[in-house]
């Protein structure tokens, strides 16, 4: 018995499609795309929105409401109770919470009221909430709020609104000198 007897089983492998390759082969003219069209092109791609012509359903829909996800805070949050393991009036900032593995990303901070404090601290974020000042404060801790970069653009609007408003004054003052 020689290698070249052995016959390949049925089933496991196919032989692949040659198209194109005259009418005897069964798949020449047009290669088992059918006629003419976009369909029949290499390089076509049938993209999963494409409604060939049709207005797209994108399109048909009444467009209505506001989403607010792109505009939404987005925060690292601390509870209090996680706030005990620092010793008595330290000075809590961003970067000590990131030295204490408390917070991870670059987020704004936001420090939540779950738990209760044991002792006074002087807290340095962006956020705090009604009831984690209240405990701060109880406790005879100060609150530093920093700004988050809303904060800033928030600036920003009101002094150019500010400016208008200014330069609208000058304006009226200059044409009743």
């Amino acid at each position: 018995m020689n290698l070249v007897d052995v016959n390949a089983l049925v089933g496991p492998r196919q032989a692949r499609k040659r198209v194109g390759r005259g009418a005897g082969s069964g798949l020449g003219s047009e290669c088992g795309r059918g006629t003419k069209g976009a369909k029949s092109r290499s390089g076509f791609k049938n993209r999963f929105y494409s409604e060939g012509g049709q207005m797209p359903l994108a399109r048909r829909v009444p467009k209505r409401g506001f989403s607010n996800y792109l505009f939404k805070e987005r925060m690292e949050v601390v509870n209090l109770d996680s706030l005990n393991s620092f010793p008595e009036g330290t000075e809590i900032t961003r970067e000590l919470l990131v030295s204490a593995g408390l917070v991870r990303s670059d987020l704004p901070v936001k420090l939540l009221g779950r738990g209760t404090l044991n002792h006074k601290l002087n807290v340095c974020v962006h956020r705090v909430s009604a009831s984690a000042r209240a405990q701060i404060e109880a406790k005879g801790g100060s609150i530093r709020l920093l700004p988050t970069r809303k904060d800033s653009w928030e600036i920003k609007r009101l002094e150019k609104i500010r400016g208008l408003r200014q330069a609208r004054a000058d304006r009226k003052l200059a044409r009743k000198a």
